[in-house]
């Protein structure tokens, strides 16, 4: 896959009662001054704000978004603990890490580049679930979860915006909540396009390296790199975030 053409810069942006938080931002390339692009926040694996995830945010420019990556874990205290609390939040469904994120998307609807009205979000794993339930309480246009939590009951996405979802079928950890996503978003009426890809397990839109990601490749979730549904997914959301958010594939 060629690299995209745009690079991502560090910035900070304003949190509650800290110094401000880390991020990596990504402008389209090309981009003028005056010109105003729609903005997608992309919400990271539990390896945190790492290089795959700024590779993520420099494609969403490449196809016309000013794409805005936090570091949720960019809080005082030990990283695991850090990494704990931001679990704990996605569990009770509020939390700092969602103030963070909407933080986060005020900051950069905010910004000259971006036109405010259209920011939407895309998570992977812990990220996913994050961007599911952050769409309930914030004005996105769209949003997309990667293989990512799903509430049991439909209830908890009433009043989301439209959603994209993408699933493994080897993931047997995360794979069936596809199914559920897809119930739900039916039930409630929502707009969205969920897909399951048969021969892929989880996190297969990222490029992670170390002994953890190569032990996850043998475990339940079947963790790896796939190019097929990596590719296809770029596609639907290349097409689903254009038609919700007027980027280049709209």
């Amino acid at each position: 896959t060629p690299m995209p053409a745009t690079t991502t810069e560090d910035v900070r942006f304003p949190v509650a009662g800290s110094r401000g938080m880390r991020a990596a931002l990504a402008l389209p390339p090309g981009h003028r001054p005056g010109d105003r692009h729609p903005g997608v926040l992309v919400v990271h694996e539990i390896w945190g704000l790492n290089d795959d995830i700024r590779s993520i945010a420099a494609r969403f420019a490449s196809l016309g978004y000013a794409a805005l990556a936090p570091d949720l874990y960019d809080r005082p205290g030990p990283r695991l603990l850090c990494i704990a609390r931001t679990f704990a939040t996605l569990r009770r469904g509020s939390g700092d890490a969602f103030d963070d994120l909407d933080a986060a998307r005020r900051w950069l609807a905010a910004r000259p580049e971006v036109d405010g009205s259209r920011i939407g979000a895309i998570g992977f794993c812990m990220g996913g679930g994050f961007a599911l339930l952050f769409a309930v309480r914030a004005p996105l246009g769209a949003t997309a979860n990667f293989y990512g939590e799903v509430p049991d009951d439909a209830a908890a996405l009433r009043g989301t915006c439209p959603v994209l979802g993408s699933f493994g079928g080897q993931d047997r950890v995360f794979g069936q909540k596809a199914a559920v996503l897809e119930r739900h978003l039916s039930e409630l009426g929502v707009d969205h396009d969920v897909k399951v890809y048969r021969d892929a397990g989880h996190s297969f839109m990222s490029r992670n390296e170390g002994l953890l990601a190569k032990l996850g490749a043998f475990g339940p979730m079947r963790v790896a790199y796939e190019p097929a549904a990596a590719e296809d997914s770029w596609r639907r959301i290349e097409a689903f975030f254009g038609r919700h958010l007027g980027g280049a594939g709209a």
